[in-house]
C-alpha cells in the first residue's frame, strides 16, 4: 500500500515536472519571438527593396521609414514619418536624379554598399558608399545607419541632411540645407541655409556667393568660432553650440512638451526655415512653433527672374514687371518673360519704338552697367529710353543706374524710394479712318506708282554705284540689314561703327580659333569694349544666323560673358561684348606672379561650373559649349570667372575645326567621344570642365612636355598620386590648400573625366559636389585616350 502510494507521488511530481519545462519553454519561445520582432528592423547584406509590397525598413516602433515613396510619375528614395496619417519627408538620396521607375530595385550589396538600380539599362546609382558594412537599421530617431561587424557606425543620414533636420541631428560647420522644389518635389529648390565655418548661420539663395548682398537670413554669431553647429534637441530647444560645448545662441528656448509630441525644423519650399511641432495622438497637422522670419517676401528670389514679391494680408504675392508675364503658370521660381514684340529702338516710326514704364518702391539687386547722375527721374527715364543697351533703370538719391534685364531678387517695399523704370514696347495703332470722298483704288494706284517709279530708280543708282566700286555679294536669301527679333535687346552696329570703335582694327587683345578679338570702345568712348570678328560663319543663310543670335542674345548669367551687340552686314559678321580687364584664366593660371590662391581657386571652379549648368539647364535652348578650356574663361575686375564664346559653336560651319579635322574642342580638353564619331551631349563639356577643374587646382597646363614623362599628362598624373595617396605632391610645397577640400576636387575632376560619358556627373551634380552637399564616391582609373590622338 505504501509502495503505491509513494507511485502515485512520483507520478505527481513527473507531471508537475513536465509542466514546469513546457511553461519554462514557453516563456523562451515568447521571449525569443519578442527578441526577434525587436531586430525585425536590422537589414542584413543580401537584403533589398522594391517599389510596391515591399518597398520600406520600418523602424521599431514604425515612426519611421526608410525606401521607396512616390514622387510624380516615379519614386523616390528617403527616410519618411510612415507612423502618421500625413506622410512627411524627411530626408531625400539622390535628390536630382532621376526618379526610379516600378521596376527599380534598391540593394544591401554583398560589399555593404546600399545600390539603387532603377532599369538593368541605366547605370546603378550609389546612395551610401560605406565598404564592410554588415548591417543597416532604421532607427526610431529617423536616422538610418550603416554599421560593421563590431555595431561600429560608418554611415548614417544624419551626416547628410537634405532639407530638414530631427531632434538629436546637428548641421556642421561648412554644411547646408536647401529647400525642396514644392512639397511635392522634393528635388533641390532654390533656397539654402548654410552654416558658415565662422560662426553665422545665414540663408542665401541657391548659386550666389556666401556675401552680405545675397543673404536675407543671419543670426549674427559671426567670430563666435570656427566649428559652430545648429542643434535640435527633443523638447523643440533649436540652438547655435560651439566647440566647447557653450550655447552662443537660442532660437528657439525650448521646453515644449514632449509627451507623444514630435518636433522637425525645415527649410521650406518659399525660403523660410521653419520649427514644427506634431501630436502623435491627435493626428492633426504640423504646427509652426518658431520660423525664421515673419515676412514671406524676405527670400530672395521667391517670385523668380522679373518677378517681384509683394507682401499682402501675411502672404507673398508676386508679380511680373510691366510688359512681362509668367513663364509657367502656377510656378514663380521659373520667372516672368516679355508679352510683346517691339521694333527696334532705334526706329524713327513713333509708332513702333519702345516706351518707359515707371514701378515705385520697388527693391532689385543692381547689376548696373552704368551709373549716371541726375537731378530728377524724368532725366533718368530719357537717358535708358534712348540707350538701345538699356532694358531697365533704378532711380534713387539721383543716381540713375542703367540695367540689363533679367532683374532678379525684386520686393516692394513702401518705405523703399527707389523707382524702377522699365522699357516695354508700344503697339501699332488702329488704322486710321479713310476719307469717304476719294476712291480708295485711286489711291493705292497713285501709291503703288510712286514706289514702282522710286524702286527703279533705286535700282538703276545701286546698279551703277555696285558696277564702279566691283562690290559684288553673294546673293543670300533675305536681305542683310533685317533686324533680331526685339526681345533680344542687342544694339546692332554697322561695319563702320565698329571700325571707328576700334580704331580700324587696331588693338588686338586675343586670337581664337572662332576669330581675332580687339579693344574698342562705344558711346562716344564712355564703355571700353571687345570686339570680335568671326571667321567660317555659317553659309546657309540670313535666318540661322538670326536665330542662334536670338538664342546667344536671351543668355543672362552672371558668369558668362555679356554680349552687347553684333554687326551683321555683308560678309562681316563681328560680336561685341564686355571688355573683361584682367583678361582670359590661362594668363591668370599659368603666369606664375598671378597664380590665385586656393580659396581663389575653389570660387573659380564654382564660378565655371554655375555658367555650364546655366547653359546646359536653365537658358531657353540647352547649349553645349563645345570648347571649354582657360583660354575661354574670361576674369573680370572681381576677379570672377566668366565663360566666353558660348553658343558661337552654333554660328560657325559645319566644319570648323581646332586641333583636328571633325572635331570641336582644343587638344587635352576633348572628351574621348569625339574620336569614336559618338553622339555628343552634354557630357562632352562636363569632360572638359573636368580637365580644366584640375588644372585650376593643381596650377599647371594639361599637358607639358618638358616635366618628366610620368607627369607630362596631368590626368594620368592625377590618378597615380590619387591612388598612392600622395595629394600633395599635386599642389607646390608653399601652396596652403584645405586638404580634405582638395581631396574632393580631385574626386570630383576624375569623376567629371571618366571615358564612359555616362559615369560622368551631370552640371548640377557638379556644382552640389563642390558646395560639399553631396558625398563623391571614390573614383575608378579614367581611361586614356591619347593613344588615338
Amino acid at each position: 500500500m505504501k509502495q503505491k502510494r509513494g507511485e502515485q507521488r512520483s507520478y505527481k511530481e513527473l507531471i508537475l515536472l513536465v509542466m514546469d519545462s513546457i511553461i519554462t519553454f514557453l516563456l523562451l519561445f515568447a521571449f525569443c519571438t519578442a527578441s526577434a520582432q525587436q531586430m525585425k528592423s536590422n537589414v542584413s547584406r543580401g537584403s533589398y527593396l522594391t517599389p510596391g509590397i515591399n518597398s520600406t525598413w520600418v523602424s521599431r516602433s514604425g515612426l519611421y521609414a526608410f525606401g521607396f515613396y512616390k514622387q510624380g510619375n516615379g519614386y523616390a528614395v528617403g527616410i519618411f514619418l510612415a507612423g502618421i496619417p500625413k506622410r512627411t519627408i524627411v530626408w531625400t538620396a539622390n535628390r536630382d536624379g532621376p526618379l526610379a521607375t516600378s521596376s527599380a530595385t534598391l540593394n544591401f550589396s554583398s560589399d555593404g554598399t546600399l545600390v539603387l538600380q532603377s532599369t538593368p539599362e541605366q547605370t546603378p546609382i550609389i546612395i551610401a558608399d560605406s565598404l564592410g558594412s554588415a548591417s543597416a537599421v532604421m532607427l526610431d530617431s529617423g536616422n538610418f545607419v550603416l554599421y560593421n561587424s563590431d555595431q561600429e557606425m560608418l554611415w548614417q543620414s544624419f551626416e547628410h541632411p537634405t532639407d530638414s533636420l530631427l531632434p538629436g541631428q546637428r548641421l556642421l560647420a561648412g554644411t547646408e540645407l536647401f529647400s525642396s522644389i514644392s512639397e511635392t518635389d522634393h528635388s533641390t529648390g532654390i533656397f539654402r541655409l548654410k552654416m558658415q565655418h565662422d560662426g553665422n548661420l545665414i540663408q542665401y539663395p541657391v548659386d550666389t556667393p556666401d556675401t552680405a548682398p545675397y543673404s536675407y537670413f543671419t543670426s549674427w554669431t559671426g567670430g563666435t568660432g570656427e566649428n559652430v553647429t545648429l542643434n535640435l534637441d527633443t523638447d523643440g530647444h533649436l540652438y547655435l553650440l560651439n566647440t566647447t560645448g557653450s550655447i552662443i545662441k537660442n532660437l528657439t528656448d525650448g521646453g515644449y512638451p514632449t509627451e507623444e509630441t514630435i518636433y522637425l525644423m525645415r527649410i521650406d519650399a518659399d525660403g523660410i526655415f521653419r520649427l514644427y511641432s506634431y501630436k502623435l495622438k491627435q493626428n492633426g497637422n504640423w504646427s509652426i512653433v518658431w520660423s525664421s522670419s515673419n515676412d514671406l517676401c524676405d527670400p530672395k528670389g521667391l517670385c523668380g527672374l522679373n518677378g517681384f514679391c509683394t507682401p499682402s494680408d501675411n502672404q507673398a504675392q508676386c508679380k511680373c514687371l510691366p510688359g512681362f508675364e509668367m513663364v509657367h503658370q502656377g510656378n514663380w521660381t521659373a520667372g516672368c518673360e516679355r508679352n510683346f514684340n517691339a521694333a527696334d529702338c532705334k526706329s524713327k516710326n513713333e509708332y513702333n519704338t519702345y516706351t518707359m514704364r515707371e514701378l515705385p518702391n520697388t527693391a532689385w539687386e543692381d547689376i548696373s552697367y552704368s551709373v549716371l547722375s541726375f537731378p530728377i527721374k524724368e532725366d533718368c527715364e530719357r537717358a535708358c529710353l534712348e540707350d538701345c543697351n538699356c532694358e531697365a533703370a533704378l532711380f534713387n538719391d539721383r543716381k540713375c543706374r542703367k540695367q540689363r534685364l533679367p532683374l532678379r531678387y525684386g520686393r516692394r517695399q513702401l518705405t523703399d524710394s527707389n523707382i524702377a523704370f522699365i522699357k516695354v514696347g508700344k503697339s501699332m495703332p488702329a488704322d486710321m479712318p479713310k476719307d469717304n470722298q476719294k476712291d480708295p483704288r485711286l489711291e493705292i494706284l497713285i501709291v503703288g506708282a510712286v514706289f514702282l517709279t522710286f524702286g527703279c530708280m533705286m535700282s538703276v543708282v545701286s546698279g551703277i554705284v555696285l558696277y564702279k566700286n566691283h562690290f559684288w555679294y553673294r546673293k543670300l536669301p533675305f536681305n542683310g540689314n533685317v533686324e533680331l527679333s526685339d526681345d533680344v535687346a542687342l544694339r546692332r552696329f554697322t561695319y563702320l561703327e565698329l571700325e571707328k570703335a576700334t580704331d580700324g582694327f587696331r588693338e588686338e587683345v586675343g586670337r581664337g580659333s572662332f576669330g581675332t578679338v580687339y579693344k574698342g570702345a562705344i558711346l562716344n568712348g564712355q564703355k571700353v569694349v571687345a570686339v570680335k570678328r568671326l571667321e567660317k560663319v555659317l553659309a546657309e543663310g540670313e535666318i540661322e544666323f538670326q536665330t542662334e543670335m536670338k538664342v546667344i542674345g536671351r543668355t543672362h548669367h552672371r558668369n558668362l560673358v555679356c554680349l552687347l551687340g553684333y554687326c551683321h552686314e555683308g560678309t562681316h559678321r563681328l560680336l561685341v561684348y564686355e571688355y573683361m580687364s584682367n583678361g582670359s584664366l590661362a594668363n591668370v593660371l599659368f603666369t606664375p606672379e598671378k597664380q590665385p590662391c586656393w580659396e581663389e581657386r575653389t570660387g573659380i571652379v564654382r564660378d565655371i561650373a554655375k555658367g555650364i549648368l546655366y547653359l546646359h539647364e536653365e537658358c531657353e535652348r540647352q547649349i553645349i559649349h563645345c570648347d571649354i578650356k582657360p583660354q575661354n574663361i574670361l576674369m573680370d575686375d572681381y576677379g570672377r570667372a566668366k565663360i566666353s564664346d558660348f553658343g558661337l559653336a552654333k554660328l560657325l560651319k559645319p566644319d570648323q575645326t581646332r586641333t583636328f579635322t571633325g572635331i570641336r574642342g582644343t587638344r587635352g580638353y576633348v572628351a574621348p567621344e569625339w574620336h569614336r564619331k559618338l553622339p555628343i551631349t552634354v557630357k562632352a563639356d562636363v569632360y572638359s570642365y573636368g580637365i580644366v577643374l584640375l588644372e585650376v587646382i593643381c596650377r599647371r597646363k594639361s599637358m607639358d612636355m618638358n616635366l618628366p614623362e610620368d607627369r607630362a599628362i596631368l590626368e594620368l598624373w592625377v590618378y597615380h598620386c590619387f591612388e598612392a595617396g600622395e595629394l600633395e605632391h599635386l599642389v607646390a610645397p608653399d601652396d596652403e590648400v584645405d586638404k580634405k577640400q582638395l581631396e574632393r576636387m580631385i574626386k570630383l575632376g576624375l569623376w567629371c573625366i571618366q571615358d564612359e560619358p555616362s559615369l560622368r556627373p551631370s552640371m548640377k551634380k557638379v556644382l552640389l559636389m563642390l558646395e560639399g552637399t553631396v558625398d563623391i564616391p571614390t573614383p575608378p582609373s579614367p581611361t586614356s585616350f591619347f593613344s588615338v590622338i
